[in-house]
């Protein structure tokens, strides 16, 4: 898998409802996991996306979440820029240089979904996401 660029939209309860919508007007294939089938299922966000991933026969990729107990979200703000893939060391080199001057809010570590993820604001104030997924060869 190549390396991919793309928005990350954060919502505060709506998340399933706005991918719909964007499904709607962009077509293609949207997929969408909630907190409960990551372990959360006792949670009041059970029902709540974790994570939503929207791939468009024009080559767009839109992904979002709900975002989690605790976290604001505000109208404006609520979009980061999503960088994933599995070329590991790429990706920790962004990481590096992103969060170089920035801020870390979430470390570049293993997460529950056994990929190893981290968020960061770098120094223009600009927020990302590094997902490295797990090579599938």
């Amino acid at each position: 898998m190549a390396s991919r660029l793309n928005p990350y939209i954060s919502f505060g309860g709506d998340a399933r409802k706005a991918m719909e919508f964007y499904k709607e007007v962009f077509g293609g294939t949207l997929v969408l996991n909630t907190f409960g089938e990551f372990g959360q299922q006792d949670a009041p966000q059970a029902d709540q996306i974790m994570h939503a991933m929207l791939e468009t026969p024009s080559g767009f990729t839109l992904m979002a979440s709900d975002t989690p107990p605790g976290m604001n979200v505000t109208r404006g703000d609520n979009i980061s820029v999503s960088l994933s893939g599995d070329d590991a060391a790429a990706l920790r080199g962004y990481w590096e240089k992103l969060s170089a001057g920035g801020s870390v809010s979430v470390p570049l570590e293993k997460q529950m979904w056994g990929d190893v993820f981290g968020m960061c604001t770098d120094r223009f104030g600009i927020p990302w996401m590094v997902n490295i997924s797990e090579s599938q060869g």
